[in-house]
């Protein structure tokens, strides 16, 4: 069976407004599955169906349900047409249901759209992460990577390993350039996508974003441990107070994904799935593993690294890069100030 497994998240609502909403389009067989999850201040919704991407009747059952849990929360009256460009974070993935079908839920809080280049990369390209890409015949051949440009609109593929210097050129900017789909040769089938909507493009909102990512893992794909390794070593990401700062990315339990300290850490949750005939059995928590806590250490002592540097940057990000435009707003402000030098 083909199935499509959507993922959104948001900055608030009520989850059990959301879920009995969603619930009656389960029973009406809009949908096959839905679960609500609470993601730190926001809600995090992952429902599967048989519509396939980017179909218009689901995002509106999905918007309805969202604006049952928080009305008036998207600042527009009625359903604009489409999730993306709301300020919410959507991410969809199709695929052909295996008998064996693991996919991981991505999210993070207190961080930005392009958090997931890196994890991504090291998944799909990294074999020193990914002992697969070495001992698979399936991973060996290759992945082609589609990444999303946000300032000009427009998209390009890459194929790894043959263009792998140019893939990084590209997505190690991820303030700018977003990985938006892993796609393995093997197989030609999407195994991982991100969301790729910055909420600074959208009107009336600014700040914090949950920027999400789904990963079908096992058989000819990446093992549920190669996809969760990237996480070991944390990295740093967009994000923390205001939206405005560099962080370090802090695996945790979903209890755990509220920041607390600056805003942040900027914080990474995992649930596991198995889906069967569209089901979702689980979640299980993949992160609420003692197997992190060093990793969860290594980003305290990183933050705390950062926090010396306060209002200078790399701790705060350079204007054209921050959610919020109060700077940018300050600079403007000023800018009679300015003569020539």
């Amino acid at each position: 069976m083909r199935i499509t497994l959507t993922a959104v998240s948001t900055v608030a609502g009520r989850p059990a407004a959301v879920l009995a909403r969603l619930a009656l389009a389960v029973a009406a067989g809009d949908l096959i599955d839905a679960q609500v999850r609470t993601l730190g201040t926001g809600l995090w919704v992952l429902l599967t169906h048989t519509r396939g991407e980017n179909d218009a009747d689901v995002q509106r059952i999905v918007w309805e349900a969202l604006d049952a849990g928080a009305p008036g929360n998207f600042g527009v009256d009625g359903f604009p047409g489409r999730l993306e460009g709301t300020g919410a974070s959507v991410v969809e993935l199709a695929f052909d249901e295996r008998p064996n079908e693991s996919v991981i839920a991505f999210a993070g809080a207190s961080t930005a759209t392009g958090a997931f280049n890196l994890p991504l990369f090291r998944t799909f390209a990294d074999p020193f992460n990914t002992p697969g890409l070495v001992l698979s015949d399936s991973l060996s051949q290759g992945c082609s990577f589609e990444v999303h440009d946000s300032q000009q609109r427009r998209k390009a593929v890459f194929n790894a390993p043959e263009e792998l210097y140019d893939l990084l050129a590209y997505i190690g900017a991820p303030g700018r350039f977003a990985l938006k789909r892993a796609i393995p040769r093997a197989t030609g089938q999407v195994a991982a996508a991100a969301s790729t909507d910055r909420i600074a493009e959208v009107g009336g909102l600014a700040g914090h974003q949950n920027p999400i990512a789904i990963v079908r893992c096992e058989g000819d794909l990446p093992t549920l441990g190669e996809a969760l390794e990237p996480f070991a070593l944390p990295s740093f990401v967009e994000g923390f107070s205001r939206g405005s700062h560099l962080g370090p990315w802090m695996p945790v339990a979903l209890d755990d994904a509220a920041p607390g300290r600056f805003d942040g850490p900027p914080r990474a949750v995992a649930l596991g799935f198995e889906i069967v005939e569209g089901k979702l059995a689980g979640p299980r928590d993949l992160f609420a593993d003692p197997s992190f806590d060093r990793a969860r250490e290594e980003a305290n002592h990183l933050a705390d690294v950062l926090r010396r540097q306060g209002p200078f940057e790399p701790h705060r990000l350079p204007f054209d890069e921050q959610e919020q435009a109060e700077l940018p707003a300050a600079a403007s402000r000023t800018e009679s100030r300015w003569v020539d030098a």
